[in-house]
């Protein structure tokens, strides 16, 4: 778990650095701990996935949330992002 637990902390720390509260976007830890969530009130609905994906979702496939504006993020989006 407290390797999960730095890649979340990586994941919030880019997040950040994108111009995100933790209330709009931030990772999380679940009960699983090959599990993490990526929710706030940027995304539509909860993301979940292992460490290392949400981690680079939060690195790769977020934008800025300067470039978000208005709208809000799709898992399915953020999973288009991963197959492409």
């Amino acid at each position: 778990m407290v390797i999960a637990q730095s890649v979340i902390d990586e994941a919030n720390e880019a997040l950040r650095a994108k111009g995100y509260a933790e209330a709009q976007l931030a990772a999380y830890a679940t009960p699983k701990a090959d599990k993490v969530l990526l929710k706030g009130s940027k995304i539509v609905s909860p993301f979940s996935d292992s460490p290392e994906t949400v981690l680079r979702v939060a690195r790769d496939a977020v934008p800025p949330l300067e470039e978000l504006g208005r709208r809000t993020l799709t898992p399915h989006e953020l999973r288009a992002f991963l197959a492409g």
